[in-house]
Formats: structure tokens, C-alpha cells, sequence
């Protein structure tokens, strides 16, 4: 399905695991800062406080990057914005490693953190054009998986072996230069990829903003898009338990050790296994049915967490499977957007998308807070799943209805203006 005509690519397209590569950038800055540098703020002394407000002002350009993802759209070429966003995030972890961690130091950080996740965005952005231009429909949904392994397993090594590295290295500066090196090195892969041969781009900047605009809009008014667009807003998926997964974790007498495990390098080695076989999934089966399944899954670890007993063990064996339905539940979404985003502007509306998203994740991290207060944990969990069974409900009422009404094409397609 696409949202603009133009010619096919008809070249081989890319195994799939190679866009992995292209987004453990995306995934190791987040976990450079959430992890590494945590934990040497840590370890310096500075406040919890404080480090969890650096953990939430990486997550401020993330949220708004749909506002500059026309960039990548209009402007340079799409490999040409991953290599550049790529350097960029490598010199960012890298500068992180070399200012001197003191409390007079902590705007400075602030800044770099915020211009790290900026140059994030770009390499997610460039990297999901490249994707939606690069894989035929059959494989939207493995390349979904490879894409959101990457993600996740990034986060890993830019906290994991960021912080071995900065712990085992005679200097930190050393453990950020690596990072940057390897951030570097991902780019490489860009040789198994076609660039994009977009025709949004005008011969008028006024022209070219308006046929983002547009092709924007006539993909989201479409029955495809609108049914998308409705299920990025419903609270399906969200993993908003996962984040109380530390705090929750006495209630079930885990230990540290445990708790860390689960959390840490075992929950997300699981978390990757469930991004592989969500994508897989994705490939046999209509893609929005697989993310409310997916989703369902999500809610019955909710439920059995909940009713089991509260022993190390099952928070042990719940706790992974819920990691396990997260990884399906991001290849799902990935994948569904893929398939809806067509090309064209192919960088903008997938973000328009993944930005509509993050509202119920915020809603459900809020009322899991909430929940936990009034109920414990158990309340907490079977908050979460009631959440996601109700939406589960209204979406295929709602799905059900837009089936039916015949004015609404399934697909429109965008013919830009030149």
C-alpha cells in the first residue's frame, strides 16, 4: 500500500536484520543516559531527583520530533541525515563521558542530553524513511522486528556496556569514544540500502511543505489511516506496568539481584525474542489484529502476575513474560504504521503517528501511578489490563463501523504537486 505514486523499487531489498544496525544508535543514546550516566551521577552523589529529571528531558525531543521529521523528508538525503545524526549522537555520548561530573556541571549536561536526543531522532527518522521505502509489503513486519531489536538491544549496550566500559576503563572519556566509534561503524550498513527516490520534493520550498502537508492528510483521512490513527490512541500495549516493575518488586520478596535480572540484561534479551517474533507475526496476519493480540497478551501477563502467588518466582516468570509481550507489542506497532505510512513523506507521518502514540502511554503511566497508590500492586496490574480489554472492546466497535461506511475510501492516494 502507498500513499504516493511513484515508480516501484523492483532492486533485491535488504535482509532485514540489517536495519537493526541503523537503529542501535537510536536505542544506545537513550541507554547512555538512563543507565551509564545514572549511575555515575549515582555514584557522585547527585539526587535521585535530579537524575530522574534528566531521564524525562531526553524524552522532550522525542516527543515533539514530528515538527522537524520533514527534514529528512525535503531536505539532503535520507543516508546523508543518518550519517550526519549518527556522528552527532556518537560526539554527544562522547562529551558526556568527558565533562567532569560535579553539580556545577549539571546544565551543561542538560544541554548535551538534550542535543543527544535530538540527534537520536534523526537517526529514528532516517531510518524509518529508509524502511518504508526499502521493504516490500511481505516483510513489513520482520523488518519491524529487526528494527525494534536494534531499539532495544541499542538501549542495552549504550547502558549495559556503557557502564562496563566506563567502570573497567582507566578513564570515562575512553567508554564514550568506543560508544561513538561503534555508533559510527553502524552507519556502514547504509550500503545495503537503496536512498529513497522521494517526489515530494517541489521546485518551491512553499510547493514541497505543502505536499508533506498534504500527503500528511491524505493519509490519515483514508479508512487505513484513520483505523490507525484510532488504534495509536488507545490505551493497547502501553508497558505501562513495566516502569513499576522495580518499586512493586518487594510485594513479591524479589531480591536485588532478582530484580535487576528482570529489569535488566535477561528482561531485555526477552524483550528482543519478543520484537523477532512479533515481527514475524506481523507477516501472517493482518498487522493491526496482530497489535490487539499482541495486546491481549499484555494484559493476561497483567492478570496472571496479579493472581498468582506472590513468590521471587513467579515475579521472576511473569515478570519476563511481560518483558517478552512488550517486545511484541513495539514490532506490532512499528509494523502497522509501516504498512499504513505508505512513502512519500514517509519520515513525518511516521512520527505524526508514533507522537499520537505517546499520549495513552502517558495517560496509563499516570493511572498506574495512581492505581499502586490507592490499590498495590495487584490493583495496579489489573488496572492496566482492564484498560487495555476495554480499549481492546471500543476499537473493534469502532473498526467494525468504519468497515461499513462506503464513502470512506480504504486507501487514497497523493499525487504531489511539482
Amino acid at each position: 500500500m502507498t500513499a504516493i505514486s511513484q515508480p516501484a523499487n523492483t532492486s533485491k531489498p535488504p535482509h532485514p536484520f540489517v536495519f537493526m544496525f541503523l537503529f542501535i544508535p537510536f536505542g544506545a543514546t537513550t541507554g547512555y543516559v538512563t543507565v551509564t550516566l545514572a549511575f555515575l551521577f549515582a555514584h557522585a552523589g547527585i539526587s535521585i531527583e535530579k537524575i530522574a529529571g534528566f531521564a524525562a528531558i531526553q524524552l522532550v525531543p522525542q516527543a515533539f520530533k514530528f515538527l522537524w521529521a520533514p527534514l529528512v523528508d525535503v531536505t539532503l538525503t535520507v543516508k546523508q541525515w543518518h550519517i550526519i545524526s549518527t556522528a552527532l549522537c556518537g560526539l554527544s555520548i562522547l562529551a558526556l563521558s568527558i565533562i567532569p561530573i560535579k553539580t556545577a556541571n549539571l546544565p551543561l549536561f542538560i544541554i548535551v542530553i538534550i542535543l543527544s536526543s535530538l540527534a537520536a531522532s534523526f537517526v529514528g527518522m532516517a531510518g524509518n524513511s529508509l524502511s518504508a521505502y526499502n521493504t516490500p509489503g511481505d516483510l513489513k513486519g520482520q523488518v519491524s522486528g529487526w528494527i525494534q531489536a536494534g531499539n532495544v538491544g541499542g538501549s542495552a549496550v549504550g547502558g549495559g556496556a556503557g557502564l562496563w566500559l566506563s567502570e573497567n576503563m582507566p578513564h570515562t572519556w575512553m567508554a564514550g569514544a568506543i560508544l561513538a566509534i561503534a555508533f559510527v561503524l553502524c552507519s556502514i550498513f547504509l550500503v545495503f540500502v537503496h536512498e529513497p527516490d522521494s517526489h515530494i520534493k517541489a521546485t518551491s520550498a512553499f510547493k514541497t511543505i505543502k505536499n508533506v502537508v498534504m500527503d500528511v492528510w491524505t493519509n490519515i483521512k483514508a479508512r487505513m489511516g484513520l483505523i490507525a490513527l484510532i488504534l495509536c490512541l488507545m490505551p493497547i500495549g502501553t508497558g505501562a506496568a513495566y516502569n513499576l516493575f522495580s518499586p512493586i518488586a518487594k510485594d513479591w520478596k524479589a531480591s536485588a539481584g532478582e530484580v535487576e535480572a528482570i529489569v535488566g540484561i535477561i528482561g531485555g534479551l526477552v524483550t528482543v525474542v519478543g520484537c523477532l517474533l512479533g515481527g514475524w507475526l506481523c507477516d501472517r496476519m493482518n498487522r493491526k489484529t496482530a497489535y490487539v493480540v499482541v495486546g491481549m497478551i499484555q494484559a493476561a501477563a497483567d492478570v496472571g502476575m496479579a493472581f498468582c502467588p506472590h513468590t521471587a518466582l513467579m515475579y521472576g516468570i511473569w515478570g519476563l513474560i511481560y518483558s517478552f509481550s512488550v517486545g511484541l507489542t513495539y514490532a506490532a506497532f512499528n509494523a502497522f504504521v509501516l504498512e499504513v505510512i505508505g512513502t512519500g513523506a514517509a519520515a513525518t507521518k511516521f512520527e505524526v503517528y508514533a507522537s499520537i502514540s505517546n499520549l495513552p502511554i502517558i495517560l496509563m503511566s499516570a493511572v498506574a501511578g495512581i492505581a499502586y497508590t490507592k490499590w498495590g500492586a495487584n490493583g495496579m496490574l489489573n488496572t492496566d489490563a482492564l484498560c487495555a480489554i476495554a480499549a481492546i472492546i471500543v476499537f473493534m466497535l469502532i473498526w467494525s463501523a468504519l468497515k461499513k461506511v462506503k464513502a470512506l475510501p480504504a486507501t487514497a492516494e497523493f499525487v504531489p504537486e511539482h
